[in-house]
């Protein structure tokens, strides 16, 4: 039976089966890419069509669906007829990746949402919200309403769907702009709490996004100041998952600056932020984000213990609390995290070991995190005495740049070009080193 507007979509729950939601949404973009098909699905947009506020998906999604579920009809899958949600001009679109229009959208909120979700290349998608909405009218609405939250939620899963597939380098400065314009609707105000709470959300997690693409593209003190800005914004907000996520990347940050004690106290703090959310994977990533601070320093202990908790929790498996943003993490990125570990107390053959799993396991919509655990594998087996390993390991790397602009993974793959320069009669490593030094 399709559900109601107001009604949970249990057939849709039962589809799901035992998958959480960030997984069921991977295997909804891996059957896209088998029909070719885009869409930017993530546990968010399943958390609401289970329950029951998108009656009817768009007809990308229809047909991804209806190629995962062969043989049945939207109804069979717990939604309304398409004809039964047209033509409503006082309800909800059944699903704004469809007509992108609200019941009295502004005119600047009903282009730039159209712009974000219509696709083109990165830059123009990335661009399209501030500089919709800040052009040379400066016309904002006098109170930001559902329409201008929507849109800059939008605009934070774009840019995360860009990044993981073609890294940070061609997105950052232009995705600035959608910041810039979301704090502008804030400070403008909002018609309603609720609307308020939303902007707050999505400007603070637009903020991490956009430090993201600057701390993975080497701008390390323009991703601190917007990691800084999100902290802001959750601690006026009282929002304690987004506390927790500018925590985690601020940790982040902090390792990879050479700053492994404030590593350290910036994941503990996000451990304490997120201890009340019920998110074992946010735990986690938190536990590996502070041994990665604990290696930094060389305290194999400490690293180890952080390394412990992180595999008791991640082990609890995922929960309906885990924050959209968690996507990317799963057993690849755990491996990932404590390949770095070891590598960082010097124990590279043990590293690379977890880095070829990374690899391995990772789905191959994350072209970024491929090309980073296979950078980070060639990295470790070039100072664990296996160059051609290393070599081979490389040139996989080398083919994913093509789509990958990404200055973190060519800063580590320089590195490793590095390493094997006393290898380089080999012929596999001489052929890696000519080909590196060519791009």
């Amino acid at each position: 039976m399709a559900a109601s507007p107001h009604s949970p979509n249990s057939t849709f729950r039962r589809l799901r089966g035992q998958h959480s939601p960030a997984e069921f949404a991977a295997l909804v973009r891996r059957a896209a890419r088998e029909i070719g098909e885009t869409v930017s699905c993530d546990a968010r947009y399943i958390g609401r069509v289970e329950s029951g506020e998108i009656r009817c998906p768009n007809y990308a999604y229809e047909r991804v669906f209806l190629h995962m579920f062969p043989g049945r009809a939207l109804p069979d899958l717990g939604f309304s007829p398409r004809e039964a949600v047209r033509g409503r001009s006082a309800q909800r679109d059944p699903d704004p990746f469809s007509t992108l229009t609200s019941p009295t959208p502004s005119k600047e909120s009903d282009v730039l949402r159209r712009a974000f979700m219509a696709g083109g290349s990165a830059t123009v998608a990335a661009a399209t919200l501030g500089l919709t909405l800040l052009g040379d009218t400066r016309r904002f609405p006098s109170r930001a309403g559902e329409s201008e939250a929507a849109a800059v939620e939008d605009a934070v899963r774009q840019i995360r769907l860009l990044d993981d597939r073609h890294g940070a380098d061609a997105l950052y400065r232009r995705a600035a702009e959608p910041l810039r314009t979301a704090y502008a609707l804030l400070d403008a105000g909002a018609t309603r709490q609720s609307t308020e709470d939303r902007l707050h959300a999505g400007a603070g997690e637009l903020a991490v996004s956009v430090g993201w693409l600057a701390h993975d593209s080497g701008r390390f003190d323009d991703a601190r100041s917007h990691y800084a800005e999100a902290l802001a914004t959750a601690r006026v907000s009282g929002d304690a998952g987004l506390e927790a996520h500018a925590f985690s990347n601020m940790a982040f940050l902090a390792r990879d600056c050479g700053r492994s004690r404030e590593a350290v106290r910036a994941a503990q703090a996000g451990r304490r932020a997120a201890r009340s959310l019920g998110s074992p994977r946010l735990l986690s990533l938190l536990a590996l984000r502070e041994a990665g601070g604990w290696a930094g320093l060389s305290d194999r202990k400490a690293c180890e213990e952080a390394l412990t908790r992180a595999h008791t929790e991640f082990s609890r498996g995922p929960a309906g609390a885990d924050p959209e943003w968690m996507s990317f993490f799963g057993e690849a990125e755990l491996e990932s995290l404590e390949s770095r570990c070891w590598a960082a107390l010097g124990e590279h053959a043990r590293a690379a070991r977890h880095a070829r799993r990374a690899a391995d396991l990772q789905d191959p919509h994350f072209a970024r995190n491929v090309a980073l655990y296979t950078a980070e594998l060639a990295g470790d087996l070039a100072r664990a005495g296996a160059p051609d390993e290393a070599a081979w390991a490389g040139g996989r790397v080398l083919d994913l740049l093509t789509e990958v602009h990404s200055t973190r993974i060519r800063a580590m793959l320089s590195e490793t070009a590095r390493t094997l320069i006393p290898h380089q009669r080999s012929p596999r490593v001489g052929a890696f080193l000519t080909r590196h030094a060519a791009v």
